[in-house]
């Protein structure tokens, strides 16, 4: 039992001393392959850009699609998770309440798909990434990473199939299409929306200007 202790106890100091050595390193270094990319069976599309050659209007729709909190939590939007277990018990499609740096954490680090192991790792890398990147980083680590369509990853590449252009000067409209996407990527259409994903966008691309007029994307930008 003791040995056994040990083992687990090594195990653990080695994870930990391994993840911060990975987070660390993607501080600086942009992040080459996920699992996600690895085991997507349509094959993988990409471009890696700074933040700076990303739109502005990218930013403030995901920050308005996905995590209007995104510059006040310090990774984790309680009232949200609290909201998502309340609905998932009442049956029904299971929805998350996950924010933009657990979505990062998850891409970048683990894989798809639930269970309370992954979301405890998922946990301890939201807190690595919140302290050592900080939430410039934070956004455009998943700007570049997250799927954006069939085999394709980031708003760049996103941007070049929907529309033809760098992800650069993408229109708020644009923008919002894109972000409207993201939760359902391989299901939802970018270009000529209908439905639900269409008004969606247009939500999404009406709230862009309470984001920047309230100040809710300023942690990427001050």
């Amino acid at each position: 039992m003791i040995r056994l202790m040990r083992y687990l106890i090594l195990a653990i100091v080695w994870f930990m001393g391994l993840s911060m050595a990975m987070v660390i390193v993607y501080r600086f270094v942009p992040v080459p392959v996920t699992a996600t990319m690895l085991m997507d069976e349509n094959g993988v599309t990409k471009d890696w850009e700074p933040l700076s050659r990303i739109d502005r209007n990218m930013v403030s729709a995901v920050i308005a699609g996905e995590d209007g909190k995104f510059c006040s939590h310090a990774g984790f939007d309680r009232e949200a998770i609290e909201k998502a277990v309340e609905r998932n018990t009442r049956g029904g499609r299971i929805r998350g309440g996950s924010t933009i740096s657990q979505q990062t954490a998850k891409n970048v680090f683990l894989w798809q798909g639930g269970g309370y192991f992954r979301k405890g790792l998922e946990a301890w890398f939201t807190l690595l990434i919140e302290n050592v990147w900080g939430k410039r980083r934070i956004m455009e680590v998943y700007l570049n990473v997250a799927e954006t369509g069939i085999g394709t990853y980031g708003a760049e590449a996103g941007s070049q199939r929907y529309f033809r252009h760098s992800a650069a000067r993408l229109t708020r409209l644009e923008a919002a299409r894109i972000a409207a996407a993201l939760p359902q990527p391989k299901k939802r259409s970018v270009v000529s929306p209908s439905g639900f994903t269409r008004r969606y966008g247009n939500t999404i691309a009406a709230r862009i200007g309470s984001v920047r007029r309230d100040g809710l994307d300023s942690c990427v930008y001050d």
